[in-house]
């Protein structure tokens, strides 16, 4: 295939997924900052890649698991293992908060959800954030069917205990706070 005519197709395909890829690297490396570098690195791997892209295959899958992988490999060989939890973007709270967490109960949720390992989190937020279906999620990862269903309900079991220990105050409209637990 031709570079430029390649190259024309990694930008138009970028365009169109670029801003999806950039919420799940989001959303598993908890910062701004590391979501832009795995967004780069996944459309680089695209490039590179591109030629043994199957087209009769959806393309999404592809490039999610492409991006998956890369924060996988960056935190595997320790890339960022220094800057996790050390990063602070307090800016850029509010861009998680608008997307995903509407409430404080969702809040309070997401944090728990930031707490689990990464291959937990990379399940629950694939299939109850971005509305994957197990499936997709168990291509995306490149995991079997079943192996995505049982860290899916561990990861369910996890936050179930976490979220039990949890106190926070629920305020309602009448001015009355209710404690949950």
């Amino acid at each position: 295939m031709d570079d430029e005519i390649l190259t024309r197709q990694v930008e138009t395909l970028y365009r169109e997924h670029s801003e999806y890829v950039f919420r799940i690297a989001l959303f598993l490396t908890k910062s701004k900052v590391l979501a832009e570098d795995v967004l780069q690195e996944t459309f680089i791997k695209v490039l590179q890649k591109y030629s043994s892209y199957d087209t009769s295959k959806s393309f999404k899958p592809w490039v999610y698991s492409i991006a998956v992988n890369t924060v996988r490999n960056m935190i595997r060989k320790n890339k960022w293992h220094s800057l996790f939890g050390v990063i602070t973007e307090v800016e850029d709270n509010h861009y998680v908060d608008e997307i995903v967490l509407q409430s404080e109960e969702n809040k309070e949720l997401w944090r728990e959800v930031t707490n689990l390992s990464l291959k937990s989190r990379e399940v629950i937020v694939l299939h109850y954030y971005l509305g994957y279906k197990l499936t997709e999620v168990a291509e995306i990862l490149n995991i079997p069917l079943g192996t995505c269903k049982s860290r899916l309900n561990s990861a369910l079991n996890s936050l179930k205990k976490r979220i039990a220990k949890v106190n926070f105050n629920i305020d309602d409209e009448g001015g009355r706070t209710y404690e949950t637990n």
